[in-house]
């Protein structure tokens, strides 16, 4: 599959098979992922990945506010990356010093995760793996949970796992609605 097809045909997957992926699959994925570009390649996206049933419940219930769309994707769920990042480093040159040489501050953080989330979702959908990115997150308990490192902040979860549907593409915007040139 070439990079454009890629693109084209990656879906939110919401509904998985009963089958987890397989631990050595979900490290081939993130050793694609692992390729992301990051501010001063700092490489800060890190993942956690969740196949044990008793934490995926645990994350159902108390990591993502009750809201019921995401609740009822976890309940079925059979693997779900707690995609974090190393707090402090992206959008800065010196790392001794506190100041940030961009005006978005440490918002260059959520850039990098950012980044670093939709390459992870790409490297799964070529190894046949669907995912779901989730933003209505609790990020303090998510942490809790699955034992994050205080350096380390919650930027979103994906769930992943073998797909059990196969959504049609939303509609997308023209082109020329979204593009312009000065």
């Amino acid at each position: 599959m070439d990079a454009v097809e890629m693109i084209q045909n990656r879906r939110s997957i919401r509904k998985y098979r009963n089958e987890k992926v397989d631990r050595q699959t979900m490290q081939e994925i993130i050793d694609i992922a692992r390729w992301a570009p990051s501010w001063a390649n700092f490489q800060i996206a890190r993942y956690t990945l969740v196949d044990d049933e008793a934490v995926i419940a645990k994350l159902a219930t108390d990591g993502v506010k009750g809201f019921v769309y995401n609740v009822k994707t976890l309940e079925n769920a059979k693997g779900v990356a707690v995609l974090s990042f190393v707090k402090g480093k992206s959008g800065k040159l010196d790392l001794e010093k506190d100041e940030y040489a961009t005006s978005k501050a440490n918002v260059w953080e959520v850039f990098d995760a950012g980044i670093a989330c939709q390459t992870f979702c790409l490297a799964a959908h070529t190894k046949g793996v669907g995912t779901c990115i989730f933003g209505v997150i609790d990020e303090q308990s998510i942490s809790e949970i699955v034992g994050l490192p205080e350096e380390e902040t919650v930027a979103a979860l994906i769930v992943y796992g073998y797909p059990d549907e196969q959504p049609p593409a939303t509609k997308r915007k023209d082109t020329a609605d979204i593009m312009r040139f000065v």
